[in-house]
């Protein structure tokens, strides 16, 4: 039998493992990532993770500003299945109606819920305890389309960004080779999405910026949890007459206590632990800090440095 002509379409290093299994099950036509664009400390122009991988593996590609610069080379590509990994642009119409059998997405949440760009961080961020991949067909609307297959995971409380994607990209992958073989034998399912869609925008700088006083404990754990591989999660900290946005690299949730203590307050400093620090409900603990300009540090260490005492509104513009 012979292989599936495919494209692919994917951009960051987490696509680069989709693209090396797609080249091993199918006959890969042609890759499709972004422009090339100033990356690192240098900002030199350079390729995406991707292109790069596609170019070791003898692999033509294109890297067109928008997909409509060359959509005539790509029309000119026989192939039957599209598979897309965190391409990161929006199909027209008239792309998806180019392969003979449609082209499929590797999406990280358990569609309808968390249709978006930033499902792995919204999922924690928005509390969820559950998440997984989904291999979708996709349509004109916002990961609507009908679903291949679904594989779920768990979050654990321990769980941030960075270790969900751990998990999802080898999941991902496994569903993504069970979809290629069953399409190989002639399955083409095509399930519609069952329940009540939620979102997951893409996030913002301005998500970064944390308020104890605004957020509950498990809020303000979850938030830091979710930006783990984003914009770095930064509380204010108020000394004298000085505030500054403290970034928050490891924190952990409290214990709960009663405390007519105000939000923002520094109720404690403990050795190998850090700052305790009272939220709008509950308290968590600040583990590690990197103040601007500086290394990481215990947090302990910072209170140190700074004259930090228990009792005071620190945490809090």
């Amino acid at each position: 039998m012979s292989k599936l002509k495919t494209i692919f379409f994917g951009t960051p290093t987490l696509s680069v493992p989709y693209l090396e299994l797609l080249h091993k099950m199918t006959n890969v036509q042609l890759v499709v990532t972004q422009a090339d664009k100033p990356r690192g400390r240098g900002m030199e122009i350079s390729a995406c993770p991707v292109k790069q991988r596609a170019l070791e593996l003898g692999l033509p590609v294109l890297s067109p500003e928008k997909l409509k610069d060359d959509f005539d080379k790509i029309a000119a590509v026989p192939f039957d299945l599209g598979v897309a990994v965190a391409y990161g642009k929006i199909f027209r119409p008239d792309f998806l109606a180019l392969p003979k059998l449609g082209i499929l997405n590797v999406h990280f949440s358990l569609l309808p819920q968390l249709r978006g760009a930033a499902p792995v961080q919204q999922a924690l961020m928005q509390g969820y305890t559950q998440t997984g991949v989904s291999v979708f067909w996709i349509r004109p609307g916002m990961d609507d389309g009908p679903l291949f297959l679904q594989k779920a995971c768990s979050i654990q409380p321990q769980d941030n960004a960075q270790t969900l994607f751990e998990k999802l990209i080898p999941l991902g992958l496994t569903g993504l080779q069970e979809t290629l073989e069953s399409i190989a034998q002639g399955h083409m399912i095509q399930t519609p999405q069952q329940g009540t869609p939620t979102l997951a925008p893409m996030l913002q700088k301005e998500d970064a910026f944390l308020r104890p006083s605004e957020l509950t404990a498990g809020e303000l754990n979850n938030r830091i949890r979710g930006l783990a591989c984003g914009p770095k999660p930064k509380v204010p900290f108020t000394h004298g007459a000085k505030t500054e946005w403290l970034q928050v690299v490891r924190a952990e949730l409290a214990e709960p206590q009663e405390t007519k203590a105000e939000a923002g307050t520094a109720l404690c400093i403990e050795r190998n632990r850090g700052i305790l620090v009272k939220c709008k409900e509950g308290n968590i603990w600040f583990n590690e800090v990197h103040p601007a300009g500086k290394k990481s540090m215990s947090a302990e260490a910072f209170a140190n440095g700074r004259g930090l005492k228990p009792g005071d509104v620190a945490f809090k513009e």
